[in-house]
């Protein structure tokens, strides 16, 4: 490596070179060659660093829109119990008895039984020895850092199988059951418009109520089927979240909603969310509001093996240490399907 004289610096003051040598007292700086060598600082030594990790950007909404029951074991479905009844005899299979010999109706019940599959969420992190004794000397444990991936897929796997399902099982989800009746909102916008975004507040409000009361009506009034959640794509829940009712006004579409709903009016409360899996799942790909009843009564998911780690082991053939984890999962439960609605064309 050489160097060459590029002139002198004294307080900030910079010489440039004379012809013939360094002047007296000059001290010699490093060329670019000498610089890009390491020779005068490696590139380490100046530089900061910033101790956070920046995990990658992401969203998981399901335990707010389905109950989790836990429990259950490694089983290969989640069955549940449903019972019908009905009258017979008497004048018009009617509790009305005719009089005389085998007159009184009689009450009949049909039990059914419903089966929902399971499924098994596996993952497994790998960490080489080497790498993990680097990671303890730099004071960071790579274990932990590969488990915060591990749990990210589970979210996201969870995600999935509540709102869609997962195509590989056969399963569908809170805004894609084809167990579930499927209907438009009214076009009653600017230039016969679905949208929200060409709506008044009270259209949207009538569109809301309308999907409230169809699904009340299904379950012929009963008090404790009133739907008390729906789900919005995000364009459209941001949309009454910003938008006033009128100029001069200080509520929002959406605080109108909430307090005008027919939920509301009869005794309940309604939450209003978002989720990106309505986007364009309605028929013909509109966006699609969910309205259902969210109870474990009427729709849930069970988490029958939370996630767990399962096993560890040295692995002397690689020279690593590697973890499995794995969790067993139900499909969505929808049981009584009576009990949420699909409203398109928001």
């Amino acid at each position: 490596m050489s160097f060459t004289n590029v002139g002198t610096h004294n307080a900030g003051v910079f010489t440039a070179k004379t012809p013939g040598g360094a002047p007296a007292g000059a001290v010699p700086v490093m060329d670019a060659d000498g610089i890009a060598t390491g020779g005068a600082f490696l590139v380490s030594e100046l530089e900061k660093r910033d101790p956070m990790i920046r995990k990658p950007l992401t969203s998981f909404t399901y335990p707010r829109d389905i109950v989790i029951q836990t429990g259950g074991g490694w089983v290969d479905y989640v069955t549940a119990m449903s019972v019908a009844y009905g009258i017979t005899g008497g004048g018009t299979n009617s509790p009305v008895t005719t009089g005389g010999s085998n007159g009184i109706p009689v009450v009949q019940a049909n039990v059914d039984k419903g089966a929902y599959k399971a499924h098994v969420f596996a993952a497994a992190l790998r960490v080489m020895f080497q790498d993990m004794q680097r990671a303890n000397y730099i004071g960071r444990s790579l274990d932990n850092l590969l488990q915060d991936g591990v749990r990210m897929a589970y979210d996201k796997h969870m995600d999935a199988n509540t709102y869609v399902g997962m195509d590989e099982y056969g399963t569908t989800g809170l805004v894609n059951s084809p167990n579930v009746t499927e209907t438009t909102v009214a076009a009653t916008g600017t230039g016969s418009g679905t949208e929200w975004s060409k709506k008044t507040p009270q259209q949207i409000l009538a569109d809301i109520n309308t999907a409230l009361t169809a699904v009340w009506a299904a379950n012929e009034y009963d008090e404790t089927a009133i739907p008390n959640h729906i789900l919005l794509p995000y364009e459209q829940y941001t949309y009454i979240l910003n938008t006033m009712v009128t100029d001069l006004a200080t509520e929002t579409i959406l605080d109108f909603v909430l307090k005008n709903n027919i939920a509301a009016k009869n005794g309940g409360s309604l939450f209003i969310g978002a989720t990106r899996w309505g986007k364009g799942a309605g028929t013909g790909s509109k966006d699609r509001m969910v309205v259902y009843v969210n109870h474990e009564r009427f729709v849930k998911v069970d988490e029958l093996v939370p996630m767990s780690r399962i096993m560890s082991a040295p692995n002397v053939a690689n020279v690593c240490y590697d973890t499995a984890y794995m969790a067993n999962l139900s499909e969505v439960q929808i049981l009584y399907p009576t009990s949420i609605l699909y409203a398109d064309g928001i």
